[in-house]
This record gives structure tokens, sequence and C-alpha cells, in this order.
């Protein structure tokens, strides 16, 4: 009888203890916490894509205080809560605690127009404590409410920065969101650690997928203008190539990053874009601000030693691929010829670093050739889009129905490309620049067959790629690629 009186006794001291964690508050931090990104810089972001005149504006917003700010910038933009990368171990367990019947509260330094969107698409808060235009609802702020709201150790708090201690240091619980590094570090000033939750940090794999350094493939095309001069074994050429060949790209990576951080909603809606590193939340957009930033001055440190002539042609490739990240690439057919003209700059940049230009036919035949490229690009994006999203499926500006339009242009220039390839032969530039210049005859079947084969590999809807990426990763198209090689050599 004794232990039967013990045993309910402790039963019912746990069950007072459970009921009493229970009705204990949970205060749930949003940026970087409950969410994997920081919705101040998304929103900041999408403000800058939509008007970049708003730049200069927003110092003067940021005078009057960093709540103002939010406020105002929040106010002209609309963030898809749905589409943003949320910590979902932190959801299940948020989940489970409402389970339980606990009250939760959303405190964020987030501005309310932001935290009252994130209340209304999750469902499992009670309320919302955010940054009104007035209180910037951070550190010792934060505290201050809560002290208010809930009293000393009247709630647990789930945080992810230094400024959260204000915070824990008067909360009954702490619950940790970051790295393993950053944890033992809080858990050395914090005596009340309930939950750790460890967020992995992005690696070197993810910062090379960032910086799309398989990309730098496409940098080749600067070593064009020697190669067709017949010029490559002389060496203080090659190395200025291989110099403007590492400033581009560097200057590409920056733009790369870029392009991410202005496209993070649209990437996030795509079956394979929304696992880049900034779209997913595993990098943070400070960091990729900041390595767009460094990327670009190294880029121009790099080409010190080049002629004067390619910082212009870099200046024209960087501006034009801004253009087209905020305005271009949403015009149809326009961003087919942009993408191709980014091909030509390429080429262009080369000739800068070495003064040998390029002739009217090579520059004739790559115009085609990188039209139906980037048509082949439109093309496979719309046909990735089909195929997850059915008939109502959207590529930039095109439509499903586009497909057959497009895929009618790109093989008109891909034919093109090959006669023009064609007339150079029967011309006499090709006489006087090759000493076997009939062998170049049978690059024109090898041509057609590699361009036909692109489009039917992407009418299939395997094409997953950018189209000169996927050629230097194929196989058929290597060998291809490299007869055409040991040809035009054979025929110098």
């Amino acid at each position: 009888m004794a232990d039967a009186h013990t045993l309910t006794t402790n039963t019912s001291a746990l069950q007072e203890t459970k009921t009493s964690e229970d009705t204990v508050p949970l205060a749930v931090d949003l940026d970087g916490s409950l969410l994997k990104t920081d919705s101040l810089i998304e929103s900041l972001l999408q403000l800058l894509k939509v008007n970049p005149l708003f730049f200069p504006v927003l110092f003067f917003w940021l005078f009057q205080g960093k709540a103002y700010l939010k406020q105002q910038v929040c106010r002209r933009v609309t963030l898809d809560v749905s589409s943003l990368p949320y910590n979902f171990n932190i959801l299940s367990y948020l989940r489970d605690q409402k389970q339980s019947n606990r009250k939760i509260i959303l405190v964020t330094g987030s501005d309310q127009h932001i935290a009252q969107q994130i209340f209304n698409y999750l469902h499992f808060f009670d309320s919302v404590i955010a940054s009104d235009g007035k209180t910037n609802m951070t550190g010792i702020q934060k505290k201050e409410r809560l002290l208010a709201e809930f009293g000393p150790q009247g709630f647990d708090y789930l945080g992810n920065e230094k400024e959260d201690l204000h915070v824990w240091r008067i909360a009954r619980q702490s619950l940790v969101v970051g790295s393993k590094s950053f944890i033992q570090q809080i858990g050395a000033s914090l005596t009340n650690v309930e939950r750790n939750f460890v967020i992995e940090r992005a690696g070197i794999f993810e910062w090379a997928q960032a910086l799309r350094l398989y990309q730098w493939l496409k940098n080749v095309l600067v070593f064009i203008p020697l190669l067709a001069a017949h010029r490559f074994l002389e060496v203080q050429l090659l190395f200025s190539v291989f110099v403007a060949f590492f400033s581009f790209g560097l200057c590409a990576s920056s733009v790369y990053i870029l392009n991410d951080l202005i496209d993070l909603t649209e990437d996030r809606r795509h079956p394979r874009k929304r696992f880049r590193p900034f779209a997913s939340g595993t990098l943070p957009l400070a960091n990729g601000i900041a390595t767009c930033i460094i990327l670009l001055v190294l880029s121009v440190l790099v080409g010190l030693a080049l002629p004067v002539q390619f910082y212009y042609i870099l200046s024209i490739y960087y501006l034009t691929t801004l253009a087209y990240s905020l305005w271009l690439k949403k015009v149809v057919i326009l961003d087919v010829i942009v993408l191709a003209g980014l091909f030509t700059i390429r080429m262009l940049a080369g000739s800068a670093a070495v003064n040998i230009w390029p002739s009217s036919w090579l520059l004739a035949h790559s115009m085609f050739l990188f039209i139906s490229l980037a048509l082949v690009k439109r093309y496979s994006e719309l046909t990735t889009m089909r195929l997850e999203y059915g008939s109502s499926a959207t590529a930039r500006s095109y439509v499903v129905n586009d497909s057959t339009v497009l895929a009618i242009m790109g093989v008109a220039s891909a034919f093109v490309s090959a006669f023009v390839l064609v007339l150079y032969i029967m011309s006499g530039s090709a006489q006087l620049s090759y000493g076997r210049h009939n062998v170049i005859w049978l690059v024109c079947p090898l041509l057609l067959y590699w361009l036909c084969y692109i489009w039917l590999v992407a009418h299939r809807g395997k094409m997953h790629d950018d189209p000169m990426i996927f050629a230097l990763r194929d196989r058929t198209s290597r060998i291809i690629l490299l007869l055409m090689a040991i040809i035009m050599l054979f025929a110098t």
C-alpha cells in the first residue's frame, strides 16, 4: 500500500510538473531561428530589384532608426512566406508543443507586416510581438517586452544569436539554434539550456555551388580569338588570355551570386533551383552580398596586367548581366539575344587581352550559334517546368505553348550558323588562313550532327544544364567537339 501510495504521489508530481511546463509560454525568434534566412535582407533585395533607385533612400530611412527602415521597406514589398526556407526540425518541434496546448508566441525583430504574414501562414502561433516602425524588437527591447508580458522566468525562449543572451538570461529555459561552435559558446554563458538545435555550417561544396565554378567552363571562349589566329603557341599571349580567363571568372561568379540573391523567390519555385545555397537558406544572404563585392574587386585587380580595352569589355559584361538580372530576362526574345551576346562578349574579352580581334566570319557564325544555344536553354527550362507543373507552367516570361516557336527559331539559327561556316570555307579568307582549307568541310556534318543532337536531347527533357556546360560534360558532345578541333588543327 505504501508503494502504491508513493507511486500515486510521484505520478501526480510528474503530471503537475508537465502541466506546469506546458503552461509556460514559448517565445520563438524568426530570422535565423524559425527561418534559415533574414527577412529584412530578403525584403531589401526584393525592393531594389523592383526599383534600384530606392538605394539612396534606404540611408535616409536608416537615419530615422532601424525599425523605421524595416517598416518602410516592408510596406513596399511582399514576401512569399510559403516559399521561405524554414528550419523544419524547429517547425516539427513547435507543432508538437502546440499539440500539447502550449502557448507559442512569435517574438521577432522583423517588421510586424512580415510577422503577421508568418502568423497567418503557420497557424500555430497564439500572438505576435514584432517591430512596429518605432521600436526595433531585438536584444534589450525584446527582453523588456517579454518581461512586461510574462515576468522573469515566466517563459521559455528559442533564439539564435548573441543578442538573444539578453532574453535567455531572464527566461526559464533557453532553446538555442546555431552551429556546434556557437551552441558551445552560448552554453558556457547559460545554465538554463533546455534544448539545442544544431544547424550545419555551409562548407566548400556549398560555396563552390554558389560561385558556380563549373560555369567558368564558359570562359574558355576567351581563348577562341587566339586559336583562330593560330598564335596559341606564343607564351606571352597565352599568359594574357589565362589572366583574362581568371578575371572574367571572378567577375562571372560575382554576377552569379548577385543573380541568385535577386532571384530568391523565383528560384524557390523552380524544381531544381530551389536547392541553390542562397534560395535554400544554406548560405547567409549577408555573406553572399559581401562575397559578391569582394569577387568583383578581385576581378578588377587580377586584370590590371591587361590592356584597358579589356576593362571596357568587362564593364560592358557586368552592366549587361546586371540589366539582364533586373529587367531584360523578363522580356521575351530580347533575353535570348542578350544571352547570346554575353557569349560573344567573352570572345571579345579574349580579343582585347591580346589585341587580336575576330573576323566578321567568326562573329557571324558565333552569333547564330549562340542564339541557338540560348534558345536551347530557354526551351529546356520550359520543358522542365512543364513536367513539374503541367500545361500552366511558365519559365521566365514564356508559357508552355511558346516551346514550339522557340524550337523552330533555335533549329533555324543552328542551321544558319552551319551555313555561315560553309560560306566561309568557300571564301578567299579561308584559303588565306588555312593551308588545307578544304579539310574544314569535314567540320560541317559534325557541327550539324552536334546541334541536332543538342536539340533532340532538349526535346526529350534531358537538357538539365546550360547547353555549354552540357556540351563539356556529355560524352557524345566531347567526342564531336574534339574531332572538330583536330580537323581545324590539321587544316592549319
